[in-house]
């Protein structure tokens, strides 16, 4: 390996470089410096110098580290949703973390180290590099999920899903050593060379579902999801924010490079990807029906949200991979946005996590429930919001791929799922404020509300051009 090589390889992975290498620094520095508000905005320049680089290297494809790791567009597009999601959450825990008392250096440095792993996710092309940036992840938000070290609850979220995590990726690495031992490698593109053996081998196939199975834990997709309500219940608002969002489109970047590689599209694991987006869909749907805690009945919010966005990876081809790409998208700003509203109602003994906290909220604060109007009819898909049109692109590419019982099943579900979004509205808007209380407003809070409000609505009007985005950055466009 030369020096030029070397120098090629530091280049495509330079927004990583700059995340880590920024995260080692302020974990020294905040044990040496007691300045929250220097921290913080250390924090956020880090992803923007990141961000900066990341637009740098978007003109071309740049593969790295013998295989492992490339820089495309489809990359790019990821690592923008997840500098949107970590930016969005740092402004969101300036006042949250005073107020919970976890306002520590390590809070910014494990969401600086998990949005590290989440870009490696996203630029792997290897199942080895893969598992690098997957447990980079994971291991950071099991640390941030128990943050509330004083709180019987969030010990109890960060437990159980430490021990849910490590039975998934034992699942996923098991999945990879068959991969290995069957085909002699785990890099994505070599794997095609196993396709023109035969492709019904069994082997091949249970390696394809064990990897399946390890990743649709990180989605929260059934029947993996059992960790996610009591995960988002538990943690810290603004971890819950942040991994309702990052993580799980890290998840989906890798799953649909590990998806539409042939040797799984050769397999018969698609009709696996149905029925599980289906179900998963349906449960998440059926369940947040009944559910009076806000975080609980986000959490299979989010749970039915996963399946909808795997009917897209079920659609495949240019325009399945686009429309998942868009879905994740404008969902990183509605649900940032509603769980921005959630965090904001945190003041004094105010917690807001019980729907019935948000009676007559309308009455008293017609602006702030104006915009969680604008964020759950988009989060329910009713236009012209942006999630209408992020649930159309998905049914779009399962109708042109012949999948219109599929499309019809989602579209029942969408219904169903609408219900318990617009319950909330008619508490917010139909009933009395059983309480006086005074929303904490920050400015960071309120920056973060206008972009996710900015953000939802603006898809919602010029949807054809972020489509036209995404479908530029499949796989390098």
């Amino acid at each position: 390996m030369t020096a030029a090589v070397l120098f090629q390889w530091m280049l495509a992975s330079l927004p990583e470089i700059i995340v880590i290498t920024g995260a080692c620094i302020l974990l020294i520095l905040g044990q040496l410096v007691r300045a929250e508000q220097l921290l913080f905005w250390a924090s956020v320049a880090v992803v923007l110098i990141a961000a900066l680089a990341t637009l740098m290297l978007a003109g071309e494809v740049r593969p790295a580290y013998s295989g492992m790791f490339v820089a495309d567009r489809f990359a790019v597009f990821f690592k923008f949703v997840f500098y949107l999601a970590t930016v969005l959450t740092f402004l969101l825990s300036r006042k949250y973390a005073d107020i919970e008392g976890i306002g520590s250096s390590e809070y910014y440095v494990m969401l600086l180290f998990a949005l590290s792993g989440m870009m490696i996710m996203a630029s792997s092309t290897d199942l080895l590099s893969i598992y690098v940036g997957l447990e980079l992840m994971v291991l950071c938000t099991y640390v941030l999920t128990g943050f509330l070290r004083h709180e019987r609850r969030s010990n109890e979220a960060a437990l159980k899903y430490v021990i849910l995590g490590a039975v998934s990726t034992g699942i996923f690495l098991y999945g990879v050593s068959l991969v290995y031992g069957l085909t002699g490698t785990t890099q994505l593109d070599a794997m095609t060379a196993a396709v023109s053996g035969d492709p019904l081998d069994p082997g091949l196939l249970l390696a394809v579902v064990f990897i399946v199975a390890g990743l649709v834990f990180k989605v929260g997709a059934v029947p993996f999801h059992m960790w996610v309500p009591d995960v988002y219940e538990g943690a810290p608002t603004t971890v819950t924010a942040f991994m309702s969002v990052g993580p799980k489109a890290a998840g989906f970047a890798v799953i649909l490079r590990v998806f539409l590689n042939p040797l799984v599209a050769a397999s018969d694991v698609w009709i696996i990807v149905a029925v599980i987006a289906v179900v998963t869909a349906a449960l998440g749907s059926f369940v947040a029906l009944v559910q009076d805690n806000f975080k609980r009945l986000l959490a299979y919010s989010s749970i039915a949200h996963a399946g909808f966005a795997t009917f897209g990876v079920v659609a495949g081809g240019a325009d399945g991979v686009a429309s998942v790409m868009l879905y994740l998208l404008i969902y990183a700003f509605m649900n940032l946005g509603i769980f921005g509203a959630v965090i904001m109602m945190r003041s004094g003994d105010f917690s807001g996590e019980v729907i019935e906290d948000y009676a007559g909220f309308a009455k008293s604060h017609p602006g702030l429930a104006l915009l969680m109007l604008i964020y759950l009819f988009s989060l329910a898909g009713i236009p012209p919001t942006a999630g209408f049109f992020a649930k159309f692109y998905v049914l779009t590419a399962l109708v042109e791929r012949g999948f219109v019982f599929l499309a019809v099943v989602a579209v029942l579900l969408s219904a169903v799922a609408a219900y318990f979004y617009i319950r909330i509205v008619m508490v917010i808007y139909m009933r009395e404020p059983e309480r006086a209380f005074e929303p904490a407003l920050t400015p960071f809070v309120r920056a973060t509300l206008a972009c996710t409000a900015a953000g939802t609505i603006g898809i919602g009007l010029f949807p054809e051009w972020f489509l036209r985005l995404a479908q530029q950055s499949v796989f390098g466009g």
